[in-house]
């Protein structure tokens, strides 16, 4: 049994989605200038790297980040092994054999490998969800999904069914996993957005804990 850590480490100049806001880390005080502390400013949005979506960012009646339920965001879960697929519809996930009873799902693409430093900007052909492929999460009772990359919906889409989908029906959706050195398989699900009053999304640490020994 291992600890992995699913969170991508956030740094100037690391991708983000086009139109948002750059990360910032400046310096206030400095020890070798003279100063008692180190002490920075740090300025991001609210989906950078490893980030939470509430439902309330694309569901005016849906909940905001710091009204999550912990009970979602901690939990079993199951890390599924989708391969080389280019899309997440309801074929490649029934091909996952996704156990029956899983409310909490982490979708291992090969998107992973776009987070490391050397692989330049936005990606914009990542593998994301489909409208079906939501749908099909909905109906089988899946509360929290998570994808490897800064959306669970393809870039360029005009009606965001997949997130309207997911945030009409109150599933939590976790983006910008780092899922490359995960096997498939049972564990215990940590995901800790930061609780932010009134925010459509949030930053979060996630790690997972097994392989849990289930059948």
């Amino acid at each position: 049994m291992g600890i992995y850590d699913l969170t991508v480490t956030i740094w100037p100049g690391m991708p983000t989605w086009p139109g948002e806001e750059d990360i910032r880390l400046d310096p206030v005080s400095r020890i070798s200038l003279g100063d008692v502390a180190n002490v920075s400013r740090l300025a991001l949005g609210t989906h950078t790297g490893t980030h939470v979506d509430a439902p309330w960012h694309f569901h005016d009646a849906g909940p905001t980040v710091d009204q999550l339920p912990l009970e979602v965001l901690v939990g079993e879960g199951y890390v599924a092994d989708m391969g080389q697929t280019a899309q997440i519809g309801p074929e490649e996930l029934r091909q996952a054999k996704i156990p029956a009873g899983v409310t909490r799902l982490l979708l291992k693409t090969t998107n992973s490998r776009y987070w490391a430093h050397d692989k330049g900007g936005f990606q914009k052909d990542f593998v994301a969800v489909t409208p079906e492929g939501a749908q099909w999460i909905v109906e089988r009772g899946i509360r929290l999904i998570g994808i490897d990359y800064l959306s669970v919906e393809r870039f360029g889409s005009l009606d965001h069914a997949v997130h309207r989908t997911f945030a009409t029906q109150g599933v939590i959706a976790i983006e910008g996993l780092n899922l490359g050195e995960i096997p498939a398989g049972w564990y215990q699900i940590l995901c800790l957005p930061l609780k932010i009053a009134g925010a459509d999304g949030a930053p979060a640490r996630v790690i997972a804990v097994g392989p849990l020994n289930r059948k």
